[in-house]
């Protein structure tokens, strides 16, 4: 590897990071607590409330938990270096937590989208009507929710943390007691989750919660994490491609997302480096960069048996969660394959991606240039997939 490289990287990393942190804390809170992240990333432009959806009218209930993870995280991470940048992440996300918090004590779950007056709500037509209650069923914005308010309890509300790991681990057991449903637009229900593929992703995002946990300690259980590997490699590895099916026997695969599985498992995987799992998800890492990487990125999605693009859309966030996997792989196995690969995903974000001086990127491009298409949510990412991805890899580079 080359050292010089690696504190280059580092530095970027670093100066990325603060860029969006100051960019965030810039922006007046929604209602008092929400993050706003509501700009176009294209143009600079503000919504407002004549953009529909995007507008500040609208909350979303998932991007919000990943920015209370993020906005505790770098609190933490800050503390020593900077406590006087630290107390300002701090009071921002102590605003968020209690937010959310109240959300969850009225509801009993988090939503993936709240109208003006924070009653959760579907999207029809460019209309929208009431979200049913959840009930048992649990979702992707519980997911992130139960995230964050775990990570901003043990900052906060140390009392709280027992029933946010609770939290923690309804939606664990929903995924696996086939609970859980990843569309969101439509009411939840149990007819909906039946008639949804066998998707891996509800299993690759939590994955991520193993890490989390392990940060905060090792009192709290994950073995719910070699399951999900497990499962993945059990249910979903294409063994004729080295790469993961999204759906098994589905051609059309989202690799950025296999990408996102290796380094949540790294995580969970960090102080168990002769676990045979270990040698399985560095060669899908691998073979998802190598198969993955083409024109301006990762598209979102391409055909696993030719290696074509499927999709014009190319996003922002495979390329640092590709360098926060190739980080932890290289810290945990000294595998130097990866080390070209990393360096080829940091060229393609801050070359295609990154907007220096704005704080944020580009959402997604097609090979003519950036492009307005909504992944998800049209909010920009409150330092969750960028931000976070390139802490790790600065405390990876630390520890080489």
């Amino acid at each position: 590897m080359d050292d010089n490289w690696l504190k280059e990287a580092a530095t970027r990393y670093h100066a990325s990071n603060r860029e969006t942190l100051e960019w965030m804390l810039s922006r007046e809170p929604l209602q008092g607590a929400y993050i706003d992240t509501k700009v176009n990333a294209i143009s600079g432009q503000d919504y407002d409330s004549g953009s529909g959806f995007r507008s500040p009218d609208f909350t979303y209930g998932w991007m919000q938990g990943r920015g209370l993870e993020a906005l505790t995280t770098f609190a933490r991470h800050y503390r020593k270096s900077d406590p006087v940048f630290a107390t300002r992440l701090e009071d921002r996300a102590r605003l968020l937590f209690e937010a959310l918090s109240r959300l969850h004590r009225r509801d009993g779950h988090n939503y993936f989208l709240y109208d003006k007056d924070l009653m959760p709500i579907i999207e029809t037509n460019a209309a929208s009507k009431p979200q049913v209650p959840a009930g048992d069923i649990y979702t992707y914005s519980d997911a992130f929710a139960a995230k964050g308010l775990f990570a901003a309890s043990v900052m906060f509300a140390p009392e709280r943390t027992e029933y946010y790991v609770a939290y923690l681990n309804k939606v664990i057991s929903a995924i696996e007691d086939g609970r859980f449903q990843m569309d969101e637009s439509r009411h939840l229900s149990k007819a909906v989750i039946a008639a949804e593929p066998d998707d891996f992703g509800p299993r690759m995002i939590v994955l991520a919660v193993a890490g989390l946990l392990h940060r905060h300690g090792s009192a709290y259980p994950t073995e719910f994490a070699d399951r999900f590997i497990d499962h993945i490699f059990e249910r979903h590895f294409d063994g004729a491609t080295g790469l993961l099916f999204n759906v098994p026997g589905h051609d059309a695969r989202d690799v950025g997302h296999s990408i996102e599985f290796c380094g949540f498992a790294f995580e969970h995987l960090a102080t168990r480096k002769d676990d045979p799992r270990v040698g399985h998800i560095i060669s899908v890492l691998r073979r998802s960069l190598e198969i993955g990487l083409q024109g301006p990125g990762i598209a979102l999605s391409l055909s696993a048996k030719t290696g074509k693009v499927l999709s014009p859309q190319y996003a922002w966030w495979p390329m640092p969660e590709a360098v926060r996997a190739c980080a932890l792989g290289i810290r945990l196995t000294k595998d130097q394959s990866l080390f070209d690969l990393w360096q080829r995903a940091d060229q393609v974000f801050f070359e295609n991606y990154w907007q220096k001086g704005k704080g944020y990127a580009f959402k997604t491009r097609t090979l003519r240039g950036p492009s307005d298409f909504v992944l998800g949510a049209p909010d920009l990412d409150p330092a969750y997939h960028t931000a976070l991805s390139f802490l790790t890899a600065t405390e990876a580079i630390s520890n080489f």
